[in-house]
């Protein structure tokens, strides 16, 4: 073991660091540190989390900002015997650092400190008694941070994270008076619905536990459950387990199933939750079985009128089925069904007699379900199984017509409201898991996940206020505010626009901001992608619009440098560039090889290409060659052409022009077109003016929106 500093541990006050034996504290009996809740001072960006010092694998890594005094923290759960500590450093190391310990979290004491650090894997002996461990860089060896591989503390078996709790699980009390237990003890579901895999729950779950999580929910059950279940118990967190029926996830969602008569289906669903309920039902870490997920709403998508009423019957007749299939396989476990609001509760109160309790998702108006309960006479307690900030069906639309997305604060805010709404409700709410502990970056990912990217938002701390009491002490997100586009309605394709938002950092740190486009409304593209943009320096960003027409989202999102980010977005429509000159084409007479009468939005005639509408087309058959002309009346300097496309354009095609409409010029010619928005620069004359399109770019026909031709 390298001499790297002395040990200081036998000079502080014995009730804190109690000195063991020598050979006990070279023993290092027991990995206490990986997969513990950590946090630290800073971290230099996004992919280099506190978490990965202590996920047990040696390719990830905890980095901080490039300053000196950075820290890196343990919570072990629970004070422990300590033996050692394993500092495996990446090539940015301390050279001067100090291990530090702690009962509380407050007070510290030096239990090892050195000012000759040599980096690489550093073996270091401890002892004494302590619950939380940190790693204090006081010098840097390079001009970057710190940056650990792992950071490893060893101990004693036992005194670690209190096991979960255990025992039968139980819906008690009477009407109005209800309360879960487990294993006789109160407990009150402080929860979220779960989104990274189940390959990186050992990574994210100490951060769950740590916001003051005790429960988490799934849509699924499997053979591949167990690791999950398993790293839930680790940490102290029980799941819900979730068993998904058809059609779920409300509107949209899912395959039709006919629940009157499809026994098949049914008999395989029965015997499949019946097989996983058999396998995790003594898990420590299972607290109740969740059969479906919105398929009352979401058999409309299937049904109507009398046969959606039967269906919904024969759904919640069958979801009570599966709840007494459970009962008899586990006695210890509530049985729940999910829903999109208490429409749905008049079918189970009718139908599925043994739930042991209702559960429903709903967002904006959770605060409305208590006097529903009141009001529909229900005899069972429920559980909010997702609920957050409103949600792009419950706000009103913006001027592009799109839903209006709610601020990071009133999003915040929202989670906050849920919550207390939640705990208001006593004696019947059980709790809640909401929504969403979900790491993606994309359109859905910023309206409702809390660290989007792994990037925690001031809606990941509301919750952990919520849940754990405080948030003091924690770095927190920075806040944007006034965030404006201009021109919101009307941005030029390919030419900038201005983005303006005030951005500020409660804790004084330095922020970067980023600026990322989403085609979700324009083509169906969730993924955020990074725009090209600029800052002025005045607080403004000149962002470029896309190519392609319609409403964009645009986000300006702000990080810290501490794992933090805020996030806004408002909506632009991009719009053709306007051309210099007078549409000569504008409402004159159009002819076409043909056009489709009746498939979609159709008829769409030639004449709908040059009305000057882009809400309207002309759209040809689909087939080649198809070819599109106008008559501009008389001979007519031609100095621009701008076609505006469908997305059925074409990819080979060619301008022609002519006096007398029989005899044609060709005055471009392309064969590499890519649809939007083609403007195309001339200087000829001519009365006609024809595409010659010569080879589509889709399996459609050729379509277009307009047809300009300017002087």
């Amino acid at each position: 073991m390298p001499s790297v500093g002395i040990p200081v541990a036998t000079v502080v006050a014995s009730m804190l660091l109690a000195v063991l034996p020598a050979q006990q504290a070279q023993a290092a009996p027991t990995l206490l540190s990986q997969g513990k809740p950590v946090t630290a001072s800073s971290q230099e960006h996004y992919g280099t989390p506190a978490a990965d010092a202590v996920d047990g694998n040696t390719g990830t890594r905890w980095s901080s900002v490039a300053s000196d005094d950075q820290w890196l923290r343990v919570d072990l759960g629970a004070p422990v015997a300590l033996s050692q500590v394993v500092l495996r450093w990446e090539s940015a190391y301390a050279k001067a650092y100090r291990i530090e310990v702690s009962t509380d979290g407050t007070t510290w004491t030096t239990a090892y400190s050195t000012a000759s650090g040599a980096g690489g894997t550093e073996t270091v002996a401890v002892s004494g008694t302590a619950r939380y461990v940190r790693m204090h860089g006081v010098t840097r060896a390079t001009g970057y941070g710190y940056s650990l591989w792992e950071f490893q503390v060893y101990g004693e078996p036992g005194g670690t994270t209190p096991p979960p709790p255990s025992g039968a699980v139980r819906v008690t009390g009477t009407q109005g008076d209800w309360q879960l237990t487990v294993g006789g003890h109160p407990y009150t579901v402080k929860g979220l619905t779960w989104g990274p895999s189940i390959a990186d729950a050992p990574k994210y779950l100490p951060d769950v536990r740590s916001m003051g999580v005790n429960t988490v929910r799934t849509w699924g059950t499997d053979g591949s459950t167990k690791p999950f279940l398993d790293a839930a118990a680790a940490q102290g967190v029980k799941v819900v387990n979730g068993f998904w029926l058809q059609p779920g996830g409300g509107p949209g969602a899912g395959g039709c199933v006919d629940y009157v008569t499809d026994t098949a289906y049914k008999s395989t669903m029965l015997d499949e939750f019946a097989r996983w309920v058999e396998a995790y039902k003594s898990h420590p870490a299972t607290l109740m079985w969740n059969v479906g997920n919105e398929s009352v709403l979401g058999l409309q998508n299937c049904y109507s009128g009398t046969a959606l009423e039967n269906q919904r019957n024969a759904y919640t007749g069958f979801v009570n089925d599966v709840a007494r299939r459970i009962h008899t396989i586990d006695p210890d476990h509530p049985v729940t069904s999910t829903d999109a609001w208490t429409g749905a509760w008049p079918y189970y109160k009718r139908n599925a007699p043994d739930l042991d309790l209702y559960s429903m998702n709903s967002y904006g108006n959770l605060c409305k379900v208590r006097q529903d309960w009141i009001d529909g006479g229900y005899t069972k307690p429920y559980l909010i199984t997702e609920t957050g900030p409103a949600g792009e069906w419950e706000v009103p639309d913006d001027a592009n017509g799109v839903p209006d997305e709610p601020t990071d604060e009133q999003k915040a805010a929202g989670y906050t409201a849920a919550w207390n709404c939640v705990t208001g409700h006593r004696g019947v709410a059980l709790g809640a898991t909401m929504f969403h502990y979900g790491t993606e970056h994309d359109f859905g990912g910023v309206w409702f996940n809390l660290l989007p990217d792994g990037l925690k938002r001031l809606s990941y701390y509301a919750v952990k206020k919520a849940y754990s009491g405080s948030v003091a002490g924690d770095n927190t997100p920075p806040v944007i505010s006034g965030m404006t586009v201009s021109p919101a309605t009307a941005a030029p394709a390919g030419r900038e626009f201005t983005v303006r938002a005030d951005i500020r950092d409660p804790d004084g740190d330095p922020v970067t901001p980023r600026i990322f486009l989403s085609g979700n409304y324009a083509n169906g593209d969730k993924r955020l992608v990074e725009a090209r943009w600029r800052a002025n320096g005045d607080g403004t960003f000149a962002v470029t619009a896309p190519e392609k027409l319609g409403v964009w989202k645009v986000y300006v999102q702000a990080e810290d440098g501490h794992g933090n980010a805020g996030i806004e977005t408002k909506s632009v429509r991009v719009v053709a560039p306007p051309v210099a000159g007078t549409n000569l084409a504008l409402d004159r007479p159009a002819t076409a090889s043909s056009y489709q009468t009746g498939y979609g939005d159709c008829p769409c005639p030639p004449a709908r290409a040059t009305d000057g509408r882009v809400d309207t087309r002309w759209a040809s058959d689909w087939s080649d060659p198809q070819w599109i002309q106008v008559d501009l009346g008389a001979v007519k300097s031609i100095r621009t052409v701008q076609l505006v496309w469908d997305p059925a354009y074409a990819r080979s095609y060619e301008v022609q022009v002519s006096d007398d409409g029989s005899t044609w010029r060709t005055v471009h010619t392309t064969a590499t077109g890519d649809g939007d928005v083609d403007t195309i620069a001339l200087a000829t004359t001519g009365r006609h003016v024809r595409l010659q399109l010569t080879a589509r770019g889709t399996g459609w026909g050729y379509s277009l929106h307009e047809f300009g031709v300017y002087s």
